[in-house]
């Protein structure tokens, strides 16, 4: 008997299997989803997130999600995506906020000298303090290259964890080029373990949940 059928061997026995035997059949997955009331799912949420550097605000409705962000940005200019809710909140009409760029590469320049950029978020897990964006890249570039990020989140997106999150959108890629998973403010560390945020995204988030009837479909 080689080495290599000496080891092989061991790996049968210590699993309880002869020679040429088949393994038994990969058992079905099964995922159980958490049943969380949707207040006790944005005090988790709120509470992960906040673990890492980032703050979450609640909305009673869309009036209040304007004076939200006017409160955080306080007269500092921002550059806004197209989302249909942060319309609807009428965020685009703050002082300072730029929107509806006709090219990328005059996005790419708003973004790079404005303080904050705001998008709504598909989808939040509450388990992580995660919000998940799949957008086009105008989004990507509002939501990364900004130094702080506000995003709004309806609370009936606002998921249980990446369980529930596979289970509604089981195949993302099918509905956008890209699916991306935010959890607090960037940050990284080099060999030394000294921790730096901004490095690949913004030094500060900001999370605004709005109550699930005035969330819309997308």
């Amino acid at each position: 008997m080689t080495p290599r059928e000496e080891i092989f061997d061991r790996v049968r026995k210590a699993l309880g299997r002869k020679p040429g035997e088949k393994p038994a059949p990969v058992p079905e997955p099964r995922i159980r989803i958490p049943e969380i009331p949707p207040e006790r799912r944005v005090a988790l949420f709120a509470g992960r997130l906040e673990a890492l550097g980032g703050k979450v605000y609640r909305a009673a409705g869309l009036a209040q999600v304007r004076e939200i962000a006017a409160g955080i940005l306080e007269g500092a200019a921002a550059v806004c995506s197209t989302d249909p809710l942060l319309e609807k909140a009428g965020i685009p009409g703050l002082t300072g906020v730029a929107g509806g760029f006709q090219d990328e590469p005059s996005l790419r320049a708003a973004c790079a000298l404005a303080p904050f950029g705001i998008t709504g978020a598909d989808y939040g897990l509450a388990e992580t303090g995660t919000i998940v964006t799949r957008s086009a890249s105008e989004a990507r570039l509002i939501s990364l290259l900004p130094p702080a990020h506000i995003a709004v989140l309806p609370l009936s997106r606002l998921l249980t964890g990446l369980d529930e999150f596979y289970t509604v959108l089981p195949k993302p890629a099918d509905a956008s080029s890209s699916t991306v998973f935010i959890t607090g403010p960037s940050r990284s560390a080099d060999i030394e373990m000294i921790l730096v945020r901004g490095v690949h995204g913004p030094r500060v988030i900001h999370v605004i949940v709005v109550d699930e009837e005035h969330a819309t479909n997308r």
